[in-house]
């Protein structure tokens, strides 16, 4: 007989920390504050970066940016500079960094199942010569992201693994969703009401010209 509770929330570290086990000897002493040569060959081969921010009241957003591999520029062992390319103009990051500077980064790597994550601040900046080195078909980005890193520390396999997510046999078939365009016009149609289908497909050619005109 337990008397554990079906439910229950932890609010103490030391609670949760009894109850979880301490970790590794490894995984504690993973964490560095710089980019070694190993963060740094793992920068260089990396098309995909997750940008983790909050506005420092406790709204938080993760936001993917993808480029060719190394398109986060590595200035040295405590700087990078992530290009902001075209997109939707929301700047959540970008937002949230002028009112809260911690920045969290999660580079990932096709066919890779370890990733690299970077914990540090960040900055907004114009600087004209790393945005012409981070020119792409001919266009340089407008702004960027520099980040101060403060810790830096590879992570194991096992997300990965677990989610099989280079596997080919994983890939799913786009077409057994809705198009992005029908799937925001239904999420912001009033309940109640049905979707226009003009709506659904204007907001699918928007979708498809933002695309093909605005990827650089």
């Amino acid at each position: 007989m337990t008397d554990a509770k079906p439910t229950q929330t932890y609010s103490e570290l030391a609670a949760l920390r009894a109850f979880m086990g301490k970790p590794s000897e490894l995984a504690a002493k993973k964490s560095i504050t710089r980019l070694d040569k190993h963060c740094r060959a793992f920068i260089s081969r990396s098309p995909f970066v997750c940008i983790g921010t909050t506005d420092g009241s406790g709204k938080a957003d993760v936001s993917p940016k993808g480029d060719p591999p190394g398109f986060v520029q590595v200035l040295d062992d405590k700087t990078l500079f992530i290009p902001d390319r075209p997109g939707n103009n929301r700047i959540d990051s970008m937002s949230n960094l002028l009112k809260d500077p911690a920045i969290a980064l999660l580079f990932l790597i096709p066919g890779f199942d370890e990733t690299l994550r970077v914990n540090g601040k960040g900055t907004v900046i114009r600087d004209q010569t790393l945005n012409a080195t981070s020119t792409v078909k001919g266009r340089s980005p407008k702004i960027g992201i520099k980040v101060q890193v403060e810790t830096a520390f590879l992570h194991c396999a096992k997300a990965l693994k677990r989610s099989h997510l280079w596997d080919p046999e994983s890939i799913q078939n786009r077409q057994e969703m809705p198009s992005l365009g029908r799937m925001i016009i239904e999420q912001t149609t009033p309940t109640g009401t049905k979707a226009d289908p003009a709506d659904i497909s204007d907001a699918d050619d928007r979708v498809q010209e933002s695309i093909r005109s605005h990827l650089y």
